[in-house]
């Protein structure tokens, strides 16, 4: 008799279908439908489509693929923005990447810097950065991760407002001041008040991974100080008045993200480290500075040879780094485009996060940033630039997580940094001859404050 209950045991388990790593894409919306990300998008088994009604009862009606927290809807990507793609916005992607890779002819530099100039381009380039960015980094994030799905949750819409100040008349230093600091306060807090419910929200889809290419940095946070200030002073902040006011706009926005991440304690948080070419340790960017067992901060490099010319960096708040120049990846409408910025240096980490979880289901969010840190290739380029000193190792991280199944996490990861080599590439092989400049051409960080 106990015999038969344990065939009948087994063959239930061997029946049951395998639990598949649920990465959650926090950013402007994803194509679901691209032939690259169809087969691994996440749907909600619970929800029907299209019916008015919220079957799970999550307050989010229609959630079969995810939901839009900028608009308010289900609508993961708005398709009347694919003509965007002009032929050259094409050729201004793939003149950025030959820049970055120090192939750029000095005629295509011009072109470059003379449509960096055209008001009208920059407009259509920067929409059309938003529209496909979402659908961009899920792609790098699915890419080989086989038993993945993609959850789409949408943050960034087409276009965000600050909040309006009526003219306050001239007021003392002291009194400008004291608004000032409360109207960024409330600005922050409004933003990680989202975010903590889009944690909330991923925690209860149970989401592995979630990737955060996205963020505020320092030199925004200097314009919003900058706009607050002429609305309320009346005059342009000091150089001191900026830098002091944007460290506290930026500071509150980490305080108050730890919110975020505590939300969801079973997901690992992956952020994108910035676009500035900057030292978060001293100009902090958020969320990427949030620090909590359950995130990681990615600079980008080129190749695994060299940290790239635009990315952010830190030695204490910026974990680890990943390949990020010329990344080919998916974009609205079954197209391709090769994008630089640590945008795909994140998803690059998020994509390995995944794979480590469906190679070993036991492992927690801790294990898995463990796991990613220390299995990297140690480089010299990345001492006093990553808390790891290194470049991720895809293929022995997921050998780590494949041995720890059977071995104590110790030993696993000591025999896969055995049985797996350091990795080299093309770009490795060619790096002496790269152009440093180039930076001046990646777009930041997708942000939910727009000008």
């Amino acid at each position: 008799m106990k015999l038969k209950l344990c065939m009948v045991f087994l063959a239930l388990s061997l029946a049951a279908p395998v639990l598949a790593s649920v990465v959650a894409i926090i950013d402007s919306g994803t194509d679901m439908l691209h032939k690259d990300i169809y087969p691994k998008a996440w749907v909600n088994a619970v929800e029907v489509a299209n019916n008015q009604r919220d079957e799970d009862r999550n307050g989010y009606q229609d959630d079969v693929n995810g939901w839009n927290f900028a608009e308010g809807n289900n609508l993961l990507i708005d398709y009347k923005y694919l003509p965007l793609l002009t032929a050259d916005v094409r050729k201004f992607f793939e003149v950025q990447s030959k820049t970055l890779l120090g192939a750029a002819t000095p005629e295509e530099i011009a072109w470059m810097r003379a449509k960096i100039e055209d008001a009208e381009f920059v407009k259509t380039l920067s929409t059309y950065g938003n529209f496909m960015h979402g659908t961009h980094v899920s792609g790098i994030a699915a890419k080989d991760a086989d038993d993945a799905k993609i959850l789409g949750v949408k943050l960034i819409p087409t276009e965000v407002a600050l909040p309006g100040m009526k003219d306050k008349g001239e007021l003392g230093n002291d009194i400008g001041i004291t608004l000032i600091k409360a109207g960024l306060g409330t600005l922050a807090k409004q933003q990680m008040k989202l975010l903590q419910e889009i944690a909330v929200y991923v925690d209860g889809h149970k989401a592995d991974v979630a990737n955060g290419s996205f963020g505020t940095g320092y030199e925004q946070a200097r314009m919003i100080v900058g706009l607050l200030f002429k609305t309320i002073m009346r005059r342009e902040p000091t150089e001191d008045e900026a830098h002091s006011l944007a460290i506290h706009f930026m500071n509150t926005l980490i305080q108050e993200g730890a919110h975020m991440v505590m939300a969801a304690p079973n997901t690992l948080f992956v952020f994108a480290a910035g676009n500035e070419g900057s030292d978060n340790d001293k100009f902090p960017s958020s969320p990427t500075n949030i620090r909590a067992s359950n995130t990681i901060s990615v600079a980008a490099t080129l190749g695994f040879g060299k940290l790239a010319s635009f990315s952010n960096y830190g030695a204490k708040m910026v974990d680890v780094a990943a390949p990020g120049v010329a990344i080919e990846s998916s974009v609205p409408g079954n197209q391709y485009l090769q994008v630089s910025g640590t945008s795909q240096a994140a998803p690059y980490v998020t994509n390995i996060a995944a794979r480590i979880k469906d190679a070993n289901k036991l492992l927690a969010a801790t294990e898995i940033k463990s796991i990613i840190l220390k299995t990297v290739d140690v480089k010299d380029f990345l001492k006093g630039k990553v808390l790891s000193e290194g470049v991720v190792n895809e293929r022995r991280a997921v050998r780590a997580a494949e041995l720890s199944l059977t071995l104590p996490m110790q030993r696993a990861l000591g025999q896969a940094r055995e049985e797996i080599q350091d990795q080299v590439s093309d770009l490795d092989k060619a790096v002496g001859s790269m152009d440093e400049a180039g930076g001046e051409f990646v777009l930041p960080l997708p942000s939910p404050f727009k000008f």
